[in-house]
């Protein structure tokens, strides 16, 4: 599968987007209008009343009335950030207390209002993100559900914070009401094609806070190598990865990941793609993969995994069993895109299996039979699964909260995204954004113009569609990389974070990410 980001909803916003990319990057900030949200705010009043807020007075702490404390250590924990996103290293303003001046907004209140903050738990599909924020001194108040809640509100209130033209922080008079229109806003990064190392991987989670994304698509292992270090099956990294000891990911290394990713309210979905996409599984598990044949010879090439061997599921089993230990969300990624037929075509064997099973010359029944069996093994792990709309259109039976993952150009997604939604499945969709799909001229208008609910759908209350979901193509070598400077979020001012920029990625500036807009149900009932 071409490396995928998956993306939340886009809105086009020209005028935002055009000052982040070619505007001057050390103005200040002259109307109200400048005030840079994002992802805009579902309901947002501001008005010119603006209040100081010194960094050794103003403090964020617990509401009384809150049901988390100072023993939610994720909130605690994002105070601290944000504090630091805001105002920098509070050591320097230490040692300048003499130039200490008033701050007219003393606090921010976080106040969680249900029964179980959920402070020690993972986000999840079904996570109340909404929150309510009111600014007004002395206090402001930050108003959610849940931690969840909680941390999308802090992005927000950090990015209200600028600095006037005396280097003097302000914020001003604001109520905000938000919530996400998808419940899935996700980015994938390819860690097999090209190695990421630990450090980027964090980083890129940093970058994704900062804009409400809460999926982190993990595309671990593909045909090119094998870094994640298994510990059921270690020879899958060791003779899979571009080095078995400086390029893989070790159980320390994926746990660090998926703390570092809950604490800012992102799931970690693993990708484990098969039966293709699947060379490097087969450097160190022997028999995994279908040989290929030349002829009556075998050719010493290896194709996909080797669907007639009872060994390849028995492995599956063990293996599948380990990854929904090591990863706590309620969703793997299974692949099943991209199945090249030629080499179970070649084996006299898979041939032979292919007349007992009755599939005549359909090698995609074969590649069903596989993908059906996968599914069942992972099901008995209690997982739930995505997987590539491959497998959806093959006809393979699906659990009904299967997610189905839209990516190809032909059929038109239009038409695939109505099918798989009438069929009463959730949808996926990456089709419009891959990078990678460029032409000549403006063609990055059609980023813009592709919505991902304009499709002939049907009601949600005709069919069983939790949420439509959004994916967009980057490349894996190009990631968010910032230096460690106070938070970016005022266009303009002299505290946005540095940002190194790839042409990749400079793309992405142009998107307004807007996944907390409306929500609404499909346009056509």
């Amino acid at each position: 599968m071409y490396c995928l980001l998956k993306f939340a909803s886009l809105f086009l916003a020209v005028s935002v987007c055009h000052g982040w990319l070619f505007g001057d990057f050390v103005g200040k900030q002259k109307d109200l209008d400048e005030i840079s949200l994002w992802p805009q705010p579902q309901k947002f009043q501001s008005s010119a009343v603006a209040f100081k807020l010194s960094p050794v007075r103003f403090q964020i702490v617990h509401a009384k009335e809150s049901s988390a404390g100072p023993n939610c250590s994720l909130l605690e924990n994002a105070f601290r950030r944000y504090f630091e996103y805001m105002f920098g290293d509070m050591k320097k303003h230490e040692k300048s207390r003499k130039k200490v001046f008033d701050s007219d907004l003393v606090e921010l209140k976080v106040w969680v209002t249900s029964a179980d903050p959920e402070c020690d738990g993972y986000p999840s599909l079904q996570t109340d993100e909404s929150y309510e924020l009111s600014v007004d001194g002395p206090s402001a108040v930050l108003k959610a559900a849940n931690v969840w809640g909680a941390l999308r509100g802090l992005e927000t209130f950090s990015q209200l914070v600028y600095e006037d033209d005396y280097g003097v922080n302000n914020i001003n008079k604001t109520v905000i009401s938000d919530f996400p229109r998808f419940a899935h806003r996700g980015i994938l990064l390819d860690s097999s094609r090209h190695f990421l190392p630990l450090k980027v991987i964090l980083a890129n989670l940093e970058a994704m806070a900062m804009n409400k994304f809460n999926v982190f698509h993990w595309h671990i292992v593909d045909d090119q190598s094998f870094p994640y270090m298994s510990r059921t099956f270690p020879e899958l990294s060791q003779k899979g990865a571009f080095h078995p000891f400086t390029h893989v990911y070790t159980p320390s290394d994926v746990k660090m990941v998926i703390e570092f990713a809950r604490m800012r309210g992102i799931r970690v979905i693993p990708e484990f793609d098969t039966p293709g996409h699947t060379q490097s599984w087969g450097n160190g598990i022997t028999n995994l993969l279908t040989p290929c044949f030349s002829g009556s010879k075998p050719s010493g090439t290896f194709g996909p995994v080797n669907p007639i061997l009872n060994s390849s599921y028995e492995f599956m089993a063990q293996f599948f069993k380990e990854i929904s230990a090591v990863f706590p969300d309620a969703y793997i990624h299974l692949g099943g895109d991209e199945v090249d037929f030629n080499c179970w075509k070649s084996n006299p064997d898979v041939g032979k299996f292919m007349e007992q099973q009755g599939f005549g010359t359909d090698y995609s029944k074969l590649e069903s039979f596989y993908i059906q069996r996968l599914l069942d093994i992972v099901a008995a792990t209690n997982k739930g699964y995505m997987v590539w709309q491959e497998v959806f259109d093959n006809g393979v039976k699906l659990k009904a909260d299967t997610q189905i993952h839209v990516w190809k150009e032909r059929p038109q997604y239009q038409d695939e995204m109505a099918q798989v939604t009438a069929a009463g499945f959730s949808a996926l969709l990456s089709t419009p954004w891959y990078l990678n799909r460029i032409s000549y001229g403006q063609d990055w208008v059609n980023v813009y113009k592709a919505d991902p609910q304009n499709f002939t759908g049907v009601c949600h209350s005709q069919i069983k569609i939790m949420w439509i979901y959004l994916d967009l193509c980057f490349c894996s070598s190009c990631c968010f990389y910032f230096v460690k400077s106070p938070k970016i979020s005022r266009f303009g001012e002299k505290k946005t974070t540095q940002r190194l920029f790839t042409q990749y990625t400079i793309m992405l500036c142009m998107l307004e990410l807007t996944s907390f807009k409306e929500k609404k149900s499909c346009e056509v009932c």
